[in-house]
């Protein structure tokens, strides 16, 4: 500043390449933008959220966006369990170097997968959890994937699959929640059920515990997404006997508070985001959905 004016200096060739590229770099390490952590979903792979790097890169300079390279395509298939683990120790040393925590932005499967690193993991950091469009009460429907992976299935007899040894073997069975077998579902589920606590689990308090060291929790869902059944699952509500959907705030698991939810609700930290319009292989590419329901949640 000049006697009480503001000067602005315009440079050209490369140091007018540079200094806005300095200057971006000191903007992000004065704000401190934490380090984002992506996982993908079934059939996905790490080169798939491009866009998605892209947008937070955009909007916060010099974040540290990791994709998690695990389990990519029909590995992604593999006992969800399994995939807790994996994805685990390939996070952990991430949060270790994070002083002041980590954002998670899990999509679709690898939603629930984040839910069983933050119930399981007890020293995690995780300051923002964004759950885009993932089955988190179930899934329960005849879509593509289903068809792809059960041809000779549709949603009404795959419990004779899923609810087996064999079929709990198969991440999607990990979580095919039937409304018409709630006893089968409750006694095979050894992922989904135990998440939620709706099949004796010793270590529910702890987890539940784990889970609410979160600060925000966000879940984004559509009801055009075409294959989270119902799509309303993405934000907790669910099919009762008759396939009519009961929002989150009438389910059990919210009520009864089973792992956080109702906890997060009154301290205002759970935040839900419903976008028209888009599909669901769409969700991480769409810049109206990155500014409307992750971006702020990034800082």
């Amino acid at each position: 500043m000049l006697g009480g004016f503001w000067v602005r200096r315009e440079y050209s060739g490369v140091a007018g390449l540079l200094y806005p590229l300095l200057g971006a770099c000191l903007w992000a390490s004065v704000v401190g933008y934490k380090p984002v952590v992506i996982v993908h979903g079934l059939f996905d792979s790490s080169g798939d959220f491009i866009h998605l790097q892209h947008f937070i890169n955009e909007s916060h300079p010099g974040t540290n966006v990791t994709v998690i390279d695990l389990f990519d395509g029909s590995s992604s298939l593999q006992p969800m369990w399994k995939q807790v683990e994996g994805f685990k120790t390939a996070i952990y040393p991430i949060i270790q170097n994070a002083e002041d925590g980590v954002h998670f932005i899990c999509y679709s499967q690898g939603g629930l997968v984040c839910r069983g690193i933050l119930s399981t993991l007890s020293d995690h950091n995780v300051q923002s959890f964004i759950s885009l469009s993932s089955p988190q009460a179930g899934q329960y429907g005849d879509t593509d994937y289903l068809r792809y992976l059960f041809p000779q299935f549709v949603k009404s007899n795959l419990f004779h699959i899923c609810y087996t040894s064999v079929g709990q073997r198969i991440s999607i069975c990990n979580y095919w929640n039937d409304p018409h077998h709630r006893d089968l579902y409750v006694n095979s589920s050894d992922y989904l059920a135990l998440l939620n606590s709706e099949k004796h689990n010793p270590n529910s308090t702890e987890w539940k515990k784990n889970f609410l060291k979160i600060k925000t929790l966000v879940l984004i869902g559509g009801p055009d997404d075409g294959v989270i059944s119902p799509w309303q699952s993405s934000q907790f509500g669910f099919y009762d006997d008759n396939e009519t959907v009961v929002e989150m705030q009438h389910q059990d698991l919210y009520l009864r508070d089973v792992f956080g939810l109702k906890t997060l609700a009154a301290r205002g930290d759970l935040i839900i985001c419903s976008v028209p319009g888009v599909e669901h292989v769409h969700w991480h590419s769409n810049d109206t959905v990155f500014h409307m329901c992750m971006e702020k949640w990034l800082v």
